[in-house]
């Protein structure tokens, strides 16, 4: 039996895509149905799952398969590897991808980027990595979805380089200062932007600054079961986070620009559509 949301969870006015779920971490293994089924609750009526590595890339896409007659036309995904694991990339790995990236459910290249915050894999591996994902991106004519942290200069160095060779590319997770946005901008990459913005601790610049992303180029995703919006209210027992709880991003989103929630949950939504060429 569905399980209900809970009466402070908010619905949004129209369908929206949640384009970053983490929807092969194990914290979603014993209850991925009902996840999927809340999900839809809040009208959440697509998502993107991102691959983080070869073999998270093929288990999001073994997710999407597995559901496809339960949740038609809801679970498309990414195959890339993460600059934390870029120090497993090897000679063989654009061909894993590529032949991954061979599925219909697969939409972008990704998750890719550079992330000098912990530097888990050393920069100059993270940086042969992506640039072997861009140049796979390129030629699969597949858009990129890319993670950045303390890594901007030189994310967008590399970027301006590949930029006239790919179709689209967005910046997920964006928590940056305004210079690094307004430099993703003027490469006409799209923006993706969290729970992060619902973070009273943290997210105040990124509040300040979402009013600046035009409509066109914003996204909206969850990062679950990661970035749980400190907004709800009351505070979910669980730390986990959902795509039921997107609503939220969107409302964060809503409290500092002028349009209104049902307009920015509309746009993003089409953007979202023509970025990932959902049918």
């Amino acid at each position: 039996m569905r399980e209900p949301l809970s009466s402070p969870t908010p619905i949004s006015p129209c369908p929206i895509i949640d384009i970053g779920v983490n929807l092969s971490n194990s914290r979603f293994s014993k209850d991925l149905e009902e996840v999927l089924e809340r999900s839809q609750q809040a009208n959440v009526s697509r998502l993107i799952l991102t691959g983080t590595s070869e073999e998270e890339s093929e288990a999001v896409l073994k997710v999407c398969q597995q559901l496809a007659e339960q949740f038609p036309n809801m679970l498309y995904s990414t195959c890339g590897v993460h600059p934390h694991d870029a120090k497993h990339f090897s000679t063989e790995t654009p061909n894993r991808l590529k032949d991954i990236a061979t599925n219909p459910e697969v939409v972008a290249i990704g998750e890719t980027g550079l992330d000098f915050n912990r530097n888990f894999s050393e920069p100059k591996d993270q940086e042969k990595a992506f640039e072997a994902q861009l140049e796979l991106a390129a030629k699969l004519q597949l858009p990129v979805f890319m993670h950045e942290r303390d890594a901007h200069q030189r994310q967008f160095e590399i970027l301006k380089q590949y930029r006239d060779h790919l179709t689209n590319g967005v910046i997920h997770c964006f928590t940056g200062d305004k210079t690094a946005l307004f430099n993703y901008l003027d490469l006409d990459l799209h923006i993706g932007i969290t729970g992060w913005i619902c973070d009273e601790r943290r997210g105040e610049e990124l509040q300040k600054l979402v009013k600046n992303i035009p409509l066109s180029r914003l996204m909206i995703e969850t990062d679950a079961p990661y970035l749980l919006p400190r907004t709800i209210k009351p505070k979910p027992k669980s730390s986990r986070n959902e795509p039921a709880y997107l609503p939220w991003v969107l409302q964060g989103i809503t409290d500092q620009r002028e349009e209104t929630l049902a307009e920015i949950a509309e746009k993003t939504a089409t953007t979202t559509k023509h970025f990932f060429n959902l049918n």
